[in-house]
């Protein structure tokens, strides 16, 4: 691995470039979506080709304990980790010259860890390219920042901004608002661009200190590598500056949940076409099916689009989130949303997910849907021309335990995540369920301590 240097993207080399390298992180996602890996001296690193970690890494849960293993005995062998040089980037944040590297997950006979999640979103986009096409997705990405939280006990409130008051909410699309925390947003453009990240917008969001960050449209699993980098870059960002960033789905009561909506479209491989329209510059069949798929299956991917027992907060009436599959052009109250867009760049907005799901588990469930759909073949129900969140429709499910239920239930997603990825997933999930029910919350203490 003596030229391993030349084989890292441009941005990598320009950080290094004339400067002693201390060390690399060689890291991976794990269920949640947390880094998990192995940093080592640069020099370390440029003498092996792989490293290990036991396979139970996907089993933690997000509060550190284990869960069940499907597969039966609880043996904990070694992966095989191989660098992905392509993923190598920056850590700007460090006081020492850092890379990070993300790792893909092998077996001992060199398959492809299947429960490791990038390789669930490789083998989803494998599916696609096994039909000659290939997606193409644009992830936009909302999160709050918060002052500091050090109790548990205690409510998430607002940041201090610049003018000495907390961030003000119902605020979107505002400049100043922006500004009052522009010190964070000035570090976050600066660690972009260090790491070879193409931010295409930031804006102010409808909660108080509530940001979205709008990605350019590419690869899904170098969107989902991005998405996967940015979450620990914004929070670095943060923590410069007396203050947290968090991508809960419903951080603060009586604001609004964060989301991770993800625009979708298929490129022919032969032609180098959209499928969703045609040479007229039409809506093609695919387009509808596409939406059917997402009509039917999401339901069972709601369980990997909201992962924890937070994520529901966010499916609440008159919050701006939606409740609903219903689809539109340009209207924001549906679930499915069609963008205003030339023919080239036409495509589906699914706007369901929370930005607290895994964003390579995340965007493998939407497009499953949507591949779904398109080997079915079947036309989504009529557009919806009004207010969707008026709709009646009752077909997501609403706590994290019914979602599961009907992911388990569901033999087609099981089939193109993964039968041993899926039952792995669940047992993970269900084990964090259990724990939030033997929690005793304040509003429990408050009403019914002396009332019932």
């Amino acid at each position: 691995m003596s030229d391993w240097i030349e084989r890292l993207p441009q941005a990598a080399r320009d950080f290094v470039a004339g400067r002693r390298l201390d060390e690399v992180e060689c890291i991976l996602a794990d269920i949640a979506g947390v880094a998990r890996g192995k940093a080592m001296p640069a020099s370390k690193f440029a003498r092996q080709e792989r490293f290990y970690l036991p396979n139970s890494i996907f089993l933690q849960t997000i509060t550190g304990e284990w869960a069940d293993n499907p597969a039966g005995a609880f043996t904990e062998p070694d992966m095989i980790l191989t660098p992905d040089f392509s993923t190598a980037t920056a850590a700007p944040w460090t006081a020492d010259w850092t890379l990070q590297v993300i790792h893909d997950a092998y077996d001992q006979q060199g398959k492809p860890v299947p429960i490791a999640p990038r390789n669930v979103l490789k083998r989803v986009v494998g599916l696609y390219r096994e039909r000659g096409w290939t997606p193409v997705v644009a992830p936009e990405m909302e999160f709050f920042l918060v002052a500091r939280n050090i109790d548990p006990n205690q409510p998430i409130i607002p940041p201090m901004g610049r003018t000495g008051r907390r961030a003000a909410a119902k605020q979107a699309y505002s400049m100043s608002a922006v500004d009052e925390y522009g010190k964070v947003i000035d570090d976050i453009y600066d660690f972009a661009e260090a790491q070879g990240f193409e931010i295409d917008g930031i804006l102010q969001e409808g909660g108080a200190g509530q940001v979205e960050i709008n990605l350019n449209h590419g690869d899904p699993v170098a969107l989902a590598d991005e998405i996967f980098y940015f979450k620990r870059l914004i929070r670095e960002a943060a923590l410069r500056h007396d203050c947290f960033a968090t991508f809960m789905a419903k951080p603060i009561e009586g604001e609004p949940g964060s989301a991770m909506h993800l625009h979708h479209s298929i490129i022919d491989r032969a032609t180098g076409r959209n499928i969703f329209s045609d040479e007229k510059g039409a809506e093609t069949p695919a387009f509808l099916h596409f939406i059917a798929g997402m009509q039917k299956h999401l339901p069972a991917a709601i369980a990997l689009l909201a992962p924890y027992v937070n994520s529901y907060r966010r499916y609440v009436p008159d919050f701006a989130a939606p409740i609903n599959l219903e689809w539109g052009r340009d209207n924001r109250t549906t679930g499915l949303r069609v963008p205003i867009s030339s023919p080239e760049a036409r495509r589906v907005e699914n706007r369901l997910a929370g930005m607290d799901c895994n964003p390579y588990l995340g965007i493998a469930a939407s497009l499953a849907c949507g591949y779904l759909g398109l080997i079915e073949g079947e036309n989504p129900r009529g557009e919806c021309l009004g207010d969707a969140y008026m709709s009646s429709q009752d077909e997501l499910p609403y706590n994290l335990g019914d979602a599961l239920d009907i992911m388990a239930d569901s033999t087609p997603m099981r089939g193109v995540l993964g039968e041993d990825f899926t039952a792995v997933y669940e047992s993970v999930k269900r084990n964090e369920y259990k724990e939030f029910l033997q929690v005793i919350s304040p509003w429990e203490r408050e009403h019914l301590l002396l009332n019932v």
